[in-house]
């Protein structure tokens, strides 16, 4: 994006500087870490579009926390994401997907806590699909105490005091918020810097399109049954049927979401009835996101972001996209679960 004013492109530097200034007795410490993570992005950018020519495609041999296999590029954007936040000293510590636990970092007086998912999608690396980084920001609970805890960070979405993904795709683009809307920037490769795309994205309040893995219908409640059959009926006036599109990514099928509008879903099942994506440094952040871009976020039965977390890796179903669809899937879930109860 141009600013109008100098005629000059805008860098996410520049940026966070600006809407820092706009904050008298700012302390630019949040501004540092988000630009600790574009660093990081960047770096994770490079080995993306380099892989198949570096030998980072494959498996690393190993298994996380939560049993799945753990791919090469998973560790490395791991890595690369916890140095950036330990260089700058101001972040006591991490919790990611890859690792179990808390991982304190070198300043263990830093008032500030990140959750990662450090390269979602993984299942897409081998095949040359979108993937994507995503964070969620907190500040720690107690920040007169050096001694950190699982109880620091162990904190409902709505203290989240910023998020965001980086998506690796046809291009490389950062999107975040701290609660002031949403701001978008795209990697250009030729000079090394995220240029802002847009600062204000708004999602459409209505969209025609649904994003669920279809091929775990017959392990669904009846109410998202329904609704999908809903989705698939015609009706002009609704513009139905509605397109299906799932990438598989969530923070792919979430960027498309929030563009054009729509519905991903990530249901409870028979076989994960808590849902299956975390809802710590997956389902918060980017609720965060699609919340403040107008759109809404719901589990099976109130928003994501007012979820009190029991433990880090926690999971959750999920619904989120623009706000006509996510109250439409609402009206299925609470119809069906009553006639369930009713029975």
């Amino acid at each position: 994006m141009v600013d109008r004013k100098t005629n000059r492109v805008i860098t996410l530097e520049e940026y966070i500087i600006q809407a820092q200034n706009k904050f008298p007795g700012a302390t630019g410490e949040l501004s540092q870490l988000l630009r600790d993570i574009g660093l990081a992005a960047k770096i994770i950018s490079r080995e993306v579009n380099k892989a198949g020519i570096t030998n980072i495609l494959g498996e690393e041999g190993s298994t996380n926390i939560h049993g799945e296999t753990v791919k090469k590029l998973d560790m490395f954007a791991d890595k690369q994401l916890i140095s950036a936040l330990n260089r700058s000293e101001i972040t006591c510590m991490v919790i990611s997907e890859e690792n179990d636990g808390i991982v304190e970092l070198d300043n263990d007086g830093g008032k500030y806590i990140v959750y990662l998912d450090p390269l979602d999608g993984s299942s897409n690396i081998d095949v040359n699909v979108s993937i994507g980084s995503i964070f969620s920001i907190y500040m720690r609970k107690n920040p007169d105490t050096n001694k950190l805890s699982e109880e620091d960070a162990l904190q409902s979405g709505v203290q989240q005091v910023a998020a965001g993904y980086v998506l690796y795709g046809s291009s490389t683009l950062m999107a975040y918020t701290t609660g002031l809307g949403v701001s978008v920037f795209t990697l250009d490769p030729s000079i090394g810097e995220f240029i802002l795309s847009d600062d204000d994205v708004k999602i459409p309040d209505y969209g025609t399109i649904y994003s669920v893995n279809e091929g775990s219908y017959h392990s669904w409640e009846e109410g998202l049954k329904q609704y999908i059959k809903y989705c698939q009926v015609e009706d002009s006036e609704t513009s139905r049927p509605y397109k299906a599109r799932y990438i598989g990514s969530m923070v792919a099928d979430v960027h498309r979401t929030l563009i054009t509008g729509g519905i991903f879903i990530y249901p409870n099942s028979s076989q994960y009835p808590n849902g299956k994506l975390r809802l710590m440094y997956e389902c918060n952040p980017l609720s965060f996101v699609i919340e403040q871009a107008g759109g809404m976020a719901i589990d099976c039965n109130g928003r994501i972001l007012e979820i009190e977390p029991e433990s880090l890796h926690q999971r959750t179903p999920i619904f989120i996209g623009s706000k006509e669809n996510v109250l439409k899937v609402k009206e299925f879930l609470d119809e069906y679960k009553q006639e369930t109860i009713k029975a």
